[in-house]
């Protein structure tokens, strides 16, 4: 009988071995707290950029620093990207619970052995495509799994401008409203949204000449005012805007620049010719950005533009969001 219980405690603690673990103990009553205890050996995982909303970590598209941070010195450690955030579907020798999809990411440690970087691209197929970072090391016997959520689209607002009130300014001036009309259909509120991570903020900017004549990205001009707020319906009203220094027709051109945020850091931006005057609005010439490539990276005030509609003297420019969110 004991050779018979000595055989099945080999081929017990045989299949642990076999499979790369060894069972948990309970710690015994009495024992110290810890005593017995095994740990998990699964690091903590950050993305720079991530977000944390109601329990999901958003990231932003692109090229991001994955850090991985082990309590204690691990090595080997490999990680891994699940291929929707890449595009890749071919087929690859991964580790077993790592789908053969999944792309491998060069990671290097600190001198510790506790912490590792490496750096991944987040194109994701779709907009808000959702996978799973795994760390893979021989301290546990299945792959670390850590869902993400990748948001590469920007937000939007079509943006409405009108005088509002059209009386108050008693050192005069015109009150600018800034805002996302309402909808039409009967499935949507307004024309705003992020259908990710959502909108987080926005300024409206009032230049007197174009901020980018000569810097791309950031305006090379201070603004002369400006509003700014938080989510979804864009509301910026700048009050009592006092033109009485303009004099001409070309004195009254004005530049707006709106600029939206997602949650994550990718933003929208709007542009417009603005032609005032003491009590109305002239006329809105909207401008696009043209691109981030060297040779159109800089948006173009000084062209024509597109007049923009205008309906019982309220402007629109911007894009409208469709029915669940962005384009």
């Amino acid at each position: 009988m004991k050779k018979l219980l000595l055989v099945l405690l080999v081929v017990t603690l045989a299949s642990f071995l076999f499979v790369g673990c060894l069972p948990t103990t309970t710690p015994a009553e009495g024992e110290g707290e810890g005593e017995g205890e095994v740990e998990s050996a699964c690091p903590t995982v950050s993305v720079a950029t991530e977000v944390e909303i109601s329990g999901v970590k958003y990231i932003k598209g692109g090229s991001r620093v994955i850090t991985v941070t082990f309590t204690e010195a691990t090595e080997p450690v490999s990680v891994y990207v699940g291929a929707k955030f890449d595009g890749d579907t071919s087929t690859k020798s991964n580790p077993v619970g790592v789908p053969d999809s999944a792309l491998e990411v060069v990671v290097s440690a600190d001198a510790t052995k506790k912490v590792y970087t490496g750096k991944y691209s987040f194109n994701a197929d779709v907009d808000c495509d959702s996978a799973y970072i795994y760390v893979v090391t021989c301290a546990t016997c299945a792959p670390c799994k850590y869902p993400y959520t990748v948001d590469d689209q920007k937000p939007c607002s079509s943006i409405a401008l009108r005088e509002y009130p059209t009386t108050g300014c008693s050192c005069g001036g015109i009150n600018l409203q800034f805002y996302t009309p309402s909808a039409a259909s009967v499935c949507q509120s307004s024309y705003c949204g992020d259908d990710c991570s959502g909108l987080d903020n926005y300024t409206v900017d009032i230049y007197k000449a174009d901020p980018f004549a000569t810097c791309c990205d950031v305006p090379c001009l201070s603004p002369l005012t400006s509003c700014e707020g938080t989510g979804c319906d864009v509301d910026c009203t700048i009050s009592c805007f006092d033109i009485s220094d303009y004099t001409t027709a070309t004195d009254k051109d004005f530049f707006a620049v709106v600029s939206l945020f997602d949650k994550v850091g990718n933003r929208q931006r709007y542009y417009a010719k603005i032609n005032l005057d003491s009590d109305s609005i002239n006329s809105v010439y909207k401008y696009v950005d043209q691109g981030t490539t060297s040779s159109t990276a800089c948006p173009d005030f000084s062209g024509s533009g597109t007049a923009v509609e205008v309906n019982t003297l309220v402007w629109t420019f911007g894009t409208a969001a469709g029915a669940s969110g962005c384009q």
